[in-house]
């Protein structure tokens, strides 16, 4: 299925515990390391290319040369507590070329399962874990696993964990000493991915708690939509699955009628089986008939459910990896809020051209009322590397059940009163995903007066509203939403932001951060440049009451594009002007192909020359980027000129890009990338004609930076922004 393994850009790994007791714990991920490492170096040693392998080892040890910082917040580790019901697979590429000259399918697949108990206190146990790899070929006990050794009964395995306030965190990988970053949704289950490996592989990890009054036959009952991703050592033979099972609460499921796609190709494919189903321990057999020609599922599958029956999550343990996952149909579906998101992605769109793609991620999106969803996933791509994504999604309102997926190639189904959604990839793309609704924050405030209260939710990119888990880097204007933030509204000049606004302060690892504007509700700042650790705590004062801290994970950019008001913040239109003369880029002013236009931004980053915080660059000594800015228009790359501070405006970068030619005229999509993060969430409005003639690049950037008249401050969407000539 996967790929080849990039360097990852975000150190997370240096991430420090309230309580650090990782030196003390066995390091029992050396085996499904080690196991890597040799499979590695003896399959390719002969083709020369034995350095990819030790880059993987030699990033691991590079991590633990990251700058120290605040530790990440622990405040939710109660909401984790107790006995799940776990279900953790692992795929591992292979970049060898198979038979059909295609590279990247896989070496090696397991999957783990069990109990695992959590102390709400930051560690873990697993008791009874089992552990089938595709290398050994049968079960073994996790504990006998990790040790090189196989056998029935281990000893338990422990670890640790660490859940922020807004139920965002991670847990360290039962397998490999990475960390699995994913969320605690509102009705507990957890789901996530290692998404920052050290070593060339992507899981998939969803727990659920067990329930005081376990499923029984009986209780099985109703109508479920199911998805899945069931993996093969050839990539074209990987498969996934979307279709309805209706238990009848007598152990009969019926004929299911099961309907997928093959990496064969781009038709769907089915089974049809009559199936029942039995419990044991509150945990359901799927009695599958046993069948070499079926397509997607022979013998059993054992499902553990949610505490309240509306989810469930398994795969086989008789020798298969597979990864399903199933959500009741019953109720009205109230789709909308803030998600947390996990999955796995294959994609088969590059098999002509020899080579075939895995991912997984976590990550969160925002549903609004109007159908647009503000989506981030934490990506770690086989052939792409590590890397945030920001993107515009929608869907129909209401939501009755299924519904195809606008921005990616997938199919959804909602279900759960609207709680859960989970998702099945389309051909080229094969994979399973599971959203969860976000929990109500834990937040504690110790204050004599009215608390004032920062969402540990609602740190957001002030252009793109991207959910919370797209982090932060420096020099991004944020939003910080809350109660009782500022006693008072007020917005800070343009081009400059000063550190105390309206009796309001903005704190970022103990450096005061300048404040764009202040209300009751949200304050708007920017992250200080001095940012260099993995975590940023962020804490804002009102007239010397402070609020909860919050924690953030640090990127080294995290674009967003403003967008022009009148809709959803970070929607439609993005602030674009015509490089030539200043004017606004809009459906009856389209960019042209061969022109050059600016966009406004947030989130790209350190600059050079630094300016100090709050100050907007000068209009003689531009600011560029220290990293790389590249962009594209509907996936077409656009040659970028120019990317840095824009003059006079502080919290504001600038790219100015070149229109390709061979777009299609009309709204298309304008993506912005940087090392470790992309923003595709703006559209860009584009002509059909010719790119009127313009003055050279010299003369554009001395008319465009001496402040001339004609300049005006773009309209940028999002709270305190306005409009105007600077």
């Amino acid at each position: 299925m996967p790929r080849a393994f990039t360097t990852p850009a975000r150190k997370y790994s240096t991430l420090r515990l309230a309580t650090d007791d990782r030196d003390t714990l066995p390091r029992r991920g050396d085996t499904f390391l080690l196991r890597l490492f040799e499979r590695c170096r003896t399959t390719i040693q002969s083709m020369g290319i034995i350095a990819r392998c030790g880059l993987f080892l030699c990033v691991a040890l590079s991590w633990q040369l990251a700058a120290q910082g605040p530790a990440f917040d622990a405040s939710g580790n109660g909401v984790l507590q107790g006995t799940y019901s776990f279900r953790h697979v692992l795929y591992v590429p292979t970049p060898i070329p198979d038979a059909n000259g295609i590279a990247g399918d896989l070496g090696q697949t397991v999957a783990v399962y069990g109990n695992i108990s959590f102390d709400g206190n930051g560690h873990y146990t697993i008791a009874n874990g089992v552990v089938l790899d595709s290398d050994i070929g049968f079960t073994s006990a996790l504990s006998c696993y990790l040790s090189f050794a196989v056998c029935d009964t281990g000893v338990p395995v422990s670890g640790y964990y660490s859940i922020s306030a807004s139920g965002f965190g991670f847990i360290l990988n039962p397998i490999s000493e990475d960390l699995i970053y994913g969320s605690v949704s509102a009705n507990g289950i957890f789901a996530g991915s290692s998404t920052e490996t050290t070593l060339t592989y992507n899981d998939l990890f969803i727990a659920a708690p067990v329930a005081s009054t376990p499923q029984t036959n009986a209780s099985f009952k109703g109508s479920y939509t199911v998805a899945g991703f069931i993996p093969a050592a050839d990539a074209q033979s990987s498969a996934d699955v979307f279709f309805q099972m209706n238990p009848d609460g007598a152990g009969n499921l019926g004929t299911v009628n099961i309907s997928g796609y093959s990496g064969g190709g781009p038709g769907t494919i089915s089974q049809n089986s009559v199936a029942t189903y039995s419990f044991s321990g509150g945990a359901a057999t799927i009695n599958f008939p046993v069948s070499d020609t079926a397509n997607f599922f022979s013998g059993p599958e054992v499902i553990c459910f949610s505490p309240d029956g509306s989810f469930f999550f398994g795969g086989s343990q008789n020798g298969g990896f597979d990864m399903i996952v199933g959500v009741a149909n019953n109720g009205t579906q109230d789709f909308g809020g803030l998600y947390y998101q996990a999955g796995l992605d294959q994609d088969l769109s590059q098999v002509s051209n020899g080579t075939a793609d895995l991912d997984g991620y976590y990550g969160a999106f925002n549903a609004l009322a109007d159908g647009n969803i503000a989506d981030h996933q934490r990506v770690n791509d086989q052939n792409n590397g590590i890397a945030g994504m920001t993107f515009a999604d929608s869907f129909p309102v209401p939501v009755t059940g299924s519904y195809p997926g606008t921005a990616l190639s997938a199919q959804y189904a909602v279900g759960a009163g609207g709680a859960i959604r989970i998702g099945e990839d389309v051909f080229p793309m094969l994979g399973v995903s599971v959203a969860l609704l976000a929990p109500t924050p834990i937040i504690a405030v110790a204050s004599l007066g009215p608390p004032v209260i920062l969402n540990p939710q609602g740190i957001v990119n002030a252009a793109s509203s991207a959910p919370f888990t797209a982090g932060v880097s420096a020099g991004e204007l944020v939003t910080l939403s809350g109660v009782n933030l500022s006693a008072t509204t007020v917005t800070a000049s343009t081009s400059f932001y000063p550190t105390m606004l309206g009796g309001v302060q903005v704190v970022v690892n103990g450096i005061a951060a300048p404040v764009s504007s202040v209300s009751p509700g949200a304050v708007t700042a920017v992250v200080p440049y001095e940012i260099a650790s993995a975590v940023a705590a962020f804490q804002v004062i009102n007239n010397g009451t402070a609020s909860n801290v919050v924690t953030e994970l640090v990127n080294q950019t995290t674009p967003g594009v403003f967008t022009v008001p009148g809709g959803d913040p970070g929607f439609g239109d993005g602030v674009e002007t015509h490089d030539a003369d200043g004017t606004p880029v809009s459906p009856s002013s389209p960019a042209q192909p061969g022109e050059s236009v600016d966009v406004f931004l947030s989130g790209l980053g350190v600059v050079s020359p630094a300016v100090p915080d709050g100050a907007a660059a000068t209009s003689t000594t531009p600011s560029t980027t220290s990293s790389t800015i590249t962009a594209n228009i509907g996936g077409v790359p656009a040659t970028v000129s120019f990317s840095g501070l824009a003059a006079g405006l502080a919290g504001t970068y600038e790219v100015i890009l070149q229109i390709p030619s061979g777009l299609t005229p009309g709204e298309d999509t304008l993506g912005i990338s940087g090392p470790d993060s992309s923003a595709v969430q703006a559209t860009i409005s584009i002509g059909s004609g010719q790119a009127a003639g313009r003055p050279s690049g010299a003369q554009r950037l001395r008319s465009r930076r001496t402040g001339a008249a004609k300049w005006k401050r773009p309209c940028f969407s999002g709270p305190g922004q306005s409009c105007g000539t600077e």
